[in-house]
């Protein structure tokens, strides 16, 4: 796995304090709520009225890693609040970075929630969990948190997903790996573009894993108009179901993101954008200590509308019931 050799864009400190004073002044006009729904209303004109830089800061990714960096916000941790031990008990800790996070995702498109995840919340917080450690979601801490495509199992899931870092003393690294840098056969990428599995929803969704219709088949790969594309979460793919030679070619690829990995260990301040239909993205293990001071990241997911990166077929899955939650109009 490789480290550092990543896209980073550096904000200059002008472009920081206007955000950072767009996000202060709707927090102030909204209670100090950055789930108001008022506030939600104002995002995409408050992010269409900041200035030239951070518009192009926030650019669509333009190379093959399909990721960049955006570096040079403000965070002061010692006006941060402890690190939660549960996002549940977050409550609106870290308001100000929320609807930053926010005016960054309307200048990429339209930021999405999940009704039943983190109570429908368009802001996340990530952050180690006590009797979490060993499972595969952002609450994990012991353990590999598996390569994966974010919300794989349904349709609706982000084109981009962002993770902005207030806390990470132990340089705890996000993995990231992008399919337009791996190699293989053809007889390979024909393969996994048949739709002969299907992904299941991860733990952090509770209903959508107790769902009664039928799990869909879907393509693992599929060629876009702008290059190869990818739908990937092994955790939650039954693979036992599929032939030996399907489950051949999906290890090879599986290999082939391992080989172009690299690791991005984010610091206070920065944010990793990562474009979820050409990226799996995942975590190395560490140790918690839930003493107030582990890592603790903000993630929002992304919507860009018109993009057509995912096969038509799509649109006819359930989606195991999840719904999508837009935050305006």
């Amino acid at each position: 796995m490789q480290t550092g050799t990543f896209p980073v864009r550096t904000l200059t400190p002008a472009s920081v304090a206007e955000l950072t004073t767009a996000a202060e002044t709707l927090l102030t006009a909204f209670a100090g709520s950055p789930s108001h729904p008022g506030l939600l209303d104002q995002v995409p004109a408050v992010a269409a009225s900041l200035g030239e830089e951070l518009h192009h800061a926030c650019r669509p990714s333009d190379t093959p890693d399909g990721l960049f960096v955006l570096d040079g916000l403000d965070v002061d941790d010692a006006t941060l609040a402890p690190t939660p031990d549960h996002w549940s008990s977050a409550g609106d800790a870290g308001a100000v970075h929320d609807v930053a996070l926010l005016l960054i995702s309307a200048l990429m498109g339209v930021p999405i929630a999940w009704e039943g995840q983190q109570d429908g919340r368009f802001v996340h917080n990530i952050v180690p969990s006590p009797g979490h450690e060993a499972e595969q979601t952002g609450a994990s801490s012991s353990v590999l948190l598996s390569p994966h495509t974010e919300d794989a199992f349904h349709p609706g899931r982000a084109h981009l997903l962002l993770l902005a870092c207030l806390r990470n003393p132990d340089a705890v690294a996000t993995t990231a790996a992008s399919v337009r840098r791996v190699q293989l056969t053809d007889s390979d990428t024909e393969l996994l573009s048949r739709p002969e599995l299907p992904i299941l929803p991860d733990d952090a969704y509770e209903e959508a894993r107790a769902y009664e219709g039928e799990a869909p088949p879907v393509p693992t790969l599929w060629e876009s108009q702008d290059g190869p594309t990818l739908r990937f979460d092994p955790a939650y793919t039954p693979l036992d179901r599929a032939s030996a030679e399907h489950r051949a070619a999906y290890g090879r690829l599986a290999e082939e993101l391992s080989r172009v990995s690299v690791a991005v260990s984010l610091e206070p301040g920065q944010v990793l954008v990562v474009d979820n239909d050409l990226v799996v993205h995942g975590r190395v293990p560490f140790k918690a200590r839930y003493d107030g001071t582990d890592r603790w990241l903000k993630r929002s997911s992304v919507r860009v509308p018109g993009r057509r990166t995912r096969p038509p077929e799509e649109r006819f899955e359930h989606g195991y019931g999840q719904k999508v939650l837009e935050a305006y109009v």
